[in-house]
């Protein structure tokens, strides 16, 4: 299983036609692409499932909401996958796209709820230093540069916590998630599949990490 060249073809001609009724006439080209982009995504989920335990796996819709956009083009030019880990215990997610020239995966924490963000920040402001030992683990360095992106951040610590602090450049982001980019040929690869599930692999210190402090109090004690 390997996404195709047809397919990928059909997104390229989607970003150059992105009209309603330039999809109406290729409509069948959409849904074999489609189609082939299910199949990559399911195979990444039954790979998945042999190291994680995944609740759900969903498919982002191709059509647009341009009610409240600036970008009235309704067609996304891409295909996307999350992928939510099970319960409360195991916290994290997995995410890919595929779009001509823009391919990535992402794994981690996009806007945690103001209280996991707090209890995050409260661990960074105790000892970060299990979280930056992720952050030059092997794996982590090689499939995510050995840095965490956020959304947002701050311009300055959060209110409560020390501006002085050493590890301020953690506690001011507002998400904690890697990811990796990939070139159009890596996705069109035979391989791209594996290399993906090795990508999410590489997230599972960082994952394990986070869970244990979204479960426990700062004393170690469970709150689930």
């Amino acid at each position: 299983m390997q996404f195709e060249k047809s397919s990928f073809q059909f997104l390229n001609n989607l970003k150059k036609n992105n009209n309603r009724d330039w999809f109406a006439v290729h409509k069948e080209g959409y849904i074999q692409a489609q189609q082939n982009a299910k199949d990559v995504f399911q195979e990444i989920n039954e790979n998945l499932q042999k190291h994680d335990e995944i609740e759900k796996s969903k498919m982002m819709r191709i059509y647009r909401d341009v009610r409240f956009s600036k970008d009235k083009t309704p067609y996304k030019a891409h295909f996307a996958n999350s992928f939510s880990r099970l319960g409360k215990e195991l916290r994290g997610g997995y995410f890919l796209r595929i779009r001509p020239g823009e391919s990535f995966l992402a794994g981690g924490f996009w806007e945690p709820n103001n209280e996991d963000l707090f209890r995050i920040r409260k661990e960074i402001e105790l000892d970060a230093s299990e979280i930056k030992n992720i952050l030059k683990d092997e794996k982590f360095l090689k499939h995510f540069e050995g840095k965490f992106k956020s959304l947002t951040e701050l311009k300055t610590a959060p209110r409560g916590f020390d501006k002085e602090h050493p590890d301020v450049n953690l506690l001011r982001k507002k998400g904690f998630i890697a990811s990796r980019n990939f070139t159009d040929a890596e996705v069109l690869s035979p391989n791209f599949i594996n290399s993906v599930d090795e990508s999410f692999k590489a997230l599972r210190p960082f994952f394990n990490l986070f869970s244990d402090i979204l479960t426990t109090n700062l004393n170690g004690e469970s709150i689930v």
